[in-house]
């Protein structure tokens, strides 16, 4: 094991536990004891306290019982209504990212948005499925597997509110146990026709409020994972906490998204899920014995991981306070870079990784900090959002958001930057170190940036533009893609 400096290890928990931080939080971190600091990122609000992010109101959408009885045009009007709405809200939640002071709950919360991948028409579904992801990001598995199973986001996605005993449909079910669970390979196809049959009957009413519908369950015997008994959904999902392997799925996933999704370690993750399972599935307790550990700081751990296109953006304006004239454009940059909120690629969600780089995105990325911070013209084209298979209605949707992109494309993008903090970081910096400060400050790995390259190409005419300057060269290197 190789150890890195303290500052660093603080740098590196600041990225994989939020999207970065100032450097005075850093350096204050680097005087606490680990336990302290971890503790303090797992604290935040109690679920009944924490602010949703919402954007529009029940009753300010119409009633979908007429919705057969509508013109051409009214329906028109509802779908533009859904799609300015989930536009809103993406826009509402990376406020919340970029803004909040308890950030792990958000990126635990963009990480359980991957992993319960789901597209809706419906904006105030959107916002139901979210608001139970945010409370329960932190908390029990169980309750968040339940929570978002009887969303009518999830159940509409994955066809169950079609799903009754004279006709089963296994498309929940099946999804439930291979995405949510335990993981392809460790049921069988009748297993997943025997869970269907459980969830019969789950669905939801008019007001978009979960139902069990107990005429159409079928209330007969199943035989599911070994278990044999008149099960309803509740049990099934019972059944599946109960097997081992859905902490193991569980935590292998999160080890790969919060310490090395090149080289996972077998032995330790099957270690941590030995904890979560006997924990209960407390998600703390997993993200806390992660954090707290010697091993999650080795040197092959820091630096390793690509950041996602939301957190790169986010971790790039909690560093520099900034607003945008047309905040819509978040949604463009979501879109060139390859991650919309919202509107995974399919129902397993971003694969992430080396997926997100590609020749496009790369260049984007490079140049995404001089776009911003220099008002640039905007030249790349955003990715076409494929809509998913047997989308439906849905199909409509993602067009629609396609078009407003393409809009979008090929405007200036106007910020107003609020320096100031940020200058104030390096106020007591002699201005020979300033170039090495910025650099250590905002990378991870190779720190120790070309003070000769800087210097050339830094505006030296004041000592705030030199900060200015070098601060978003050093946001265009690839090793700023890094964290």
């Amino acid at each position: 094991m190789v150890s890195v400096p303290e500052k660093l290890q603080m740098q590196h928990l600041a990225w994989r536990a939020g999207f970065g931080e100032p450097l005075p939080e850093v350096l204050k971190w680097t005087h606490k004891r680990r336990k302290a600091v971890v503790h303090r990122l797992l604290s935040g609000p109690e679920k009944a306290a924490l602010e949703p992010v919402t954007v529009i109101g029940a009753s300010e959408l119409p009633d979908y019982r007429k919705m057969k009885s509508m013109s051409a045009e009214e329906r028109k009007q509802v779908r533009q209504m859904n799609t300015q709405g989930v536009k809103d809200l993406n826009i509402a939640w990376v406020q919340a990212m970029i803004g909040s002071n308890y950030p792990l709950r958000e990126k635990m919360a963009l990480f359980w948005h991957g992993h319960f991948a789901c597209r809706t028409q419906n904006v105030i579904f959107n916002q139901q499925l979210l608001q139970v992801i945010r409370e329960h990001a932190l908390g029990n598995f169980g309750d968040l597997l339940s929570g978002v199973s009887k969303t009518p986001a999830m159940l509409a996605f994955l066809n169950n509110q079609q799903n009754r005993k004279r006709h089963p449909n296994e498309n929940f079910a099946r999804e439930v146990m291979e995405l949510f669970t335990m993981g392809r390979g460790h049921y069988t196809e009748q297993d997943v026709k025997e869970a269907a049959r459980a969830f019969t009957g789950w669905g939801f009413d008019q007001e978009g409020q979960f139902v069990f519908r107990e005429k159409i369950h079928d209330e007969g015997e199943k035989t599911v994972l070994g278990k044999t008994g008149r099960f309803n959904g509740d049990d099934m999902l019972q059944i599946l906490l109960e097997q081992r392997q859905t902490a193991r799925f569980i935590t292998a996933k999160i080890y790969r998204y919060f310490v090395d999704d090149v080289n996972t370690d077998e032995a330790r993750v099957n270690i941590l899920a030995d904890k979560f399972y006997q924990s209960g599935y407390d998600i703390s307790a997993l993200m806390r014995e992660i954090f707290m550990a010697d091993w999650f700081y080795d040197d092959m751990h820091v630096g390793n991981r690509i950041k996602p296109p939301v957190e790169l953006l986010v971790g790039l304006r909690r560093t520099i306070p900034m607003e945008f004239e047309q905040e819509a454009v978040m949604l463009l940059f979501q879109g060139v870079l390859g991650q919309q909120l919202f509107y995974p690629p399919n129902v397993a969600g971003w694969p992430g990784g080396r997926n997100w780089i590609d020749s496009s995105s790369l260049m984007f990325r490079l140049r995404l900090p001089q776009v911003i911070l220099y008002s640039q013209e905007l030249h790349a084209k955003p990715k076409e959002i494929t809509p998913e298979m047997g989308e439906g209605q849905r199909y409509k949707m993602t067009l629609q958001l396609n078009n407003t992109l393409r809009k979008l494309y090929a405007r200036r993008v106007n910020a107003k930057v609020n320096w100031q903090p940020y200058l104030d970081t390096y106020r007591d910096i002699p201005r020979e170190r300033l170039a090495g400060e910025i650099a250590g400050s905002l990378l991870v790995k190779n720190a120790g940036a070309d003070k000769p390259l800087l210097d050339k190409y830094a505006d030296a005419s004041t000592r705030d533009n030199y900060i200015k300057t070098v601060t978003i060269d050093v946001m265009s290197t690839p090793e700023y893609q890094l964290c």
